[in-house]
């Protein structure tokens, strides 16, 4: 079941971040899909495995949005892309709500497996 939590949050991010970094930046189709990548396994670690089992779906959502704000803003200083910060944060933003939506998906479904359903 960890895998289709993944995955799913893998083609969420992807749908989301690979069109925007790519449109926002000098970024090429294969740098937006890899940090798209990195994104989402990072988020799903701290934010879907540490921080949404620990607390609720708002802070973990409010987190996940402030991890993918740094790490956008890291690896666009590291790559030199030219990201500007209303940009950044429109991409966070939209990524925020997804992660909402996601996280809500996620609780259904623990729902589900506890009812044995």
């Amino acid at each position: 079941m960890a895998l289709y939590r993944f995955i799913v949050k893998l083609v969420i991010n992807g749908i989301i971040l690979v069109p925007f970094i790519y449109w926002f930046t000098e970024a090429t189709i294969w740098a937006s899909i890899v940090t798209s990548v990195g994104l989402s396994i990072i988020a799903y670690l701290i934010g879907d495995q540490l921080i949404l089992r620990a607390s609720n779906n708002l802070i973990a959502t409010v987190s996940d949005a402030i991890l993918a704000a740094v790490y956008l803003w890291a690896v666009s200083a590291f790559m030199n892309w030219n990201f500007s910060f209303g940009e950044m944060l429109f991409t966070v933003v939209v990524l925020g709500v997804a992660e909402f939506f996601y996280h809500r998906f996620l609780g259904r479904v623990d729902e589900q497996e506890k009812q044995g359903t």
